[in-house]
């Protein structure tokens, strides 16, 4: 049942195109809103404490009804639920989309494009240099696969719609506490619940990272991606969903191993670039089908 419903989970997703704005959840911003403003008022505790509360409020509806199912939750009102849960927690942005705008953009020399696709894919500001931001998006993609596919597939077969949804719930908190550091005068509170926010966050996607790590080394160049694992980072010191960020960026562009072919363009290489990074979140997808394909076969189920 959990192959199944994940993939038709992913079926469903690349034929809704259409409906992918409703996964940016807007409606959520004013309950995650309210979370922060009870959380200042205990200014004693922790910032880490009214996060994780704010996240087991918002994972409780899905657990209720996940609950509510009783005995036939391996029957169809259980792959219903995993279906809608799935289409929500995945993205919200589609990295195959992303991937071709930008593309296109490039292939098309449109320099205000190029910036928002970049942008789009990154979720950063994008650097002026052609090299810098052919690099960046390529890391970016790596990265984003894990955020957006891989730590919710992960989380899913664990543990079911439960930890699907309670990943891209640590996720929109996470985003939504950024979005409000950028609006507040009220620099030290805001970087504390941000902090909070980025350091859960950080802890549920530690374990996908480092699987979606090891799988980019599978699908691509294996002996770039090791001595890229075994670099040494700065990232050592930086908070634990930065190093997972940067992990998986070094593993993945390493896995790569793209070079500047003889004659070719700094755009082309671009395209090339950004177009096998995607490539080898595809393979990595067909490798992690096939393996819960065979641990479904062998009797594994979620909880």
């Amino acid at each position: 049942m959990t192959l199944l419903a994940l993939l038709i989970g992913l079926f469903v997703e690349r034929l809704a195109t259409q409906l992918f704005h409703l996964r940016r959840l807007r409606w959520l911003d004013r309950a995650i809103d309210a979370g922060f403003r009870q959380g200042d008022k205990v200014a004693n505790w922790p910032p880490l404490i009214p996060v994780v509360i704010l996240a087991i409020l918002l994972v409780l509806p899905v657990t209720g009804i996940w609950l509510g199912l009783g005995d036939r939750w391996f029957e169809f009102p259980f792959l219903v639920l995993s279906i809608i849960v799935l289409f929500f927690s995945l993205g919200p942005k589609d990295i195959d989309n992303d991937v071709t705008e930008y593309c296109r953009a490039v292939e098309d020399d449109d320099v205000v494009r190029i910036a928002e696709t970049a942008r789009s894919l990154s979720e950063k500001d994008v650097p002026e240099d052609a090299e810098a931001r052919m690099q960046m998006v390529e890391e970016a993609v790596c990265v984003q696969a894990n955020n957006r596919l891989f730590a919710v597939v992960f989380w899913f077969v664990l543990l079911g719609p439960v930890g699907a949804w309670a990943y891209r719930v640590t996720d929109l908190i996470r985003r939504r506490a950024v979005f409000n550091a950028l609006r507040t005068d009220d620099v030290a509170e805001s970087q504390s619940m941000v902090g909070a926010a980025e350091m859960l966050h950080g802890w549920v996607a530690w374990i996908p990272a480092r699987l979606t790590a090891i799988g980019y080394a599978m699908a691509g160049s294996f002996d770039g991606a090791l001595s890229a694992w075994r670099e040494t980072s700065s990232g050592e010191r930086l908070p634990l969903h930065e190093q997972s960020e940067q992990l998986l960026a070094r593993v993945g562009v390493s896995a790569l191993a793209l070079q500047l072919l003889d004659g070719e363009s700094l755009s082309a290489r671009g395209v090339r670039g950004a177009r096998a990074a995607n490539g080898l979140v595809v393979r990595l997808l067909t490798i992690w089908a096939v393996v819960i394909g065979a641990m479904t076969l062998y009797g594994f189920s979620v909880l």
